[in-house]
């Protein structure tokens, strides 16, 4: 099994799981008020960090699909640089592991390491709050990656409140298709009005995903991936998928099931963290910044 990334230089840029998401209203601006629970993964994305002189923002490695200046990656070293007024610039290498459509967080969690990493090799001294604030700009799920905590979330994503969950082993499969989240959150027949829960009401089962009845009905390829992981623990949608997922209190028995699971479709083991292996790996190079920056979040 493949953890975040086997070369201890990497930045890890690593996948996280709704575990629950419920849609409670909606705002003015027409954006959905959600409650979700993030808790990451130590699997993921992996990116090599180069600083240079000569203000250039250049990213290597593919990411199928994407443009370079379309990248979240290079859109986050962009808007750190305006923010903090530096000159200096950076050769970012990715190796993409995330399926890109999935609900893992990919393209965000790409962004949250791009500003993580910048912000320590440039030494711009931004505190993990203001990265965070930074990162909303870029996408509601960037902060959370930023935070590198398990956390709680309201508002559109944005609002964390960290909790401690168990760490089981999770099995993750990903149909060969991408769920258009917009597509998603446009349909009609959306539940749109879930009543609010509590922490305590979820940490003792209340949840599910309101997006799932509208994901399984217009991709039936997400549903069958479900129905089929079902059969061997509780399958549920990440986000909006297309990855589903089930946790399992052991990785013998998670590569077991993964092992079963039709060729088709893509998958993988990994064990969920409530501490991000971002923040692990800046603590391992950086221990005395860390402690200062993370006031909120963070060890």
């Amino acid at each position: 099994m493949e953890s975040v990334s086997p070369d201890p230089a990497a930045w890890p840029a690593p996948a996280k799981l709704n575990l629950m998401l419920r849609i409670v209203g909606r705002r003015p601006d027409g954006y959905h008020r959600l409650q979700t629970v993030f808790q990451f993964l130590d699997h993921g994305d992996g990116l090599w960090v180069t600083p240079r002189a000569d203000g250039v923002i250049h990213r290597t490695g593919e990411v199928p699909g994407v443009a370079a200046d379309d990248d979240l990656i290079v859109r986050a070293a962009r808007l750190l640089q305006q923010t903090t007024g530096t000159r200096q610039g950076a050769t970012i290498r990715i190796v993409k592991r995330l399926p890109l459509g999935g609900g893992l967080g990919g393209g965000s969690s790409d962004a949250a390491t791009t500003l993580v990493a910048l912000n320590h090799e440039w030494r711009t001294g931004l505190t993990l709050a203001e990265l965070a604030e930074l990162g909303l700009r870029l996408g509601a799920d960037v902060p959370v990656f930023v935070r590198g905590c398990a956390a709680w979330a309201e508002g559109v994503g944005e609002q964390l409140t960290p909790v401690e969950l168990d760490e089981p082993w999770f099995v993750v499969v990903t149909p060969a298709c991408q769920v258009a989240t917009g597509a998603v959150f446009g349909d009609p027949d959306l539940t749109r009005n879930s009543p609010p829960i509590t922490i305590a009401d979820f940490l003792t089962g209340t949840g599910g995903n309101n997006c799932e009845a509208v994901v399984y009905r217009r991709y039936p390829d997400v549903a069958a991936a479900a129905a089929w992981l079902a059969q061997h623990g509780r399958a549920r949608l990440t986000g909006t998928g297309a990855s589903v997922f089930a946790a399992f209190p052991s990785a013998t028995r998670a590569e077991q099931v993964l092992a079963q699971r039709p060729s088709e479709w893509s998958g993988f083991v990994a064990c969920g963290r409530n501490r991000s292996p971002l923040h692990a790996h800046l603590s391992r190079i950086s221990a005395p910044r860390i402690r200062r920056a993370s006031r909120f979040f963070g060890p």
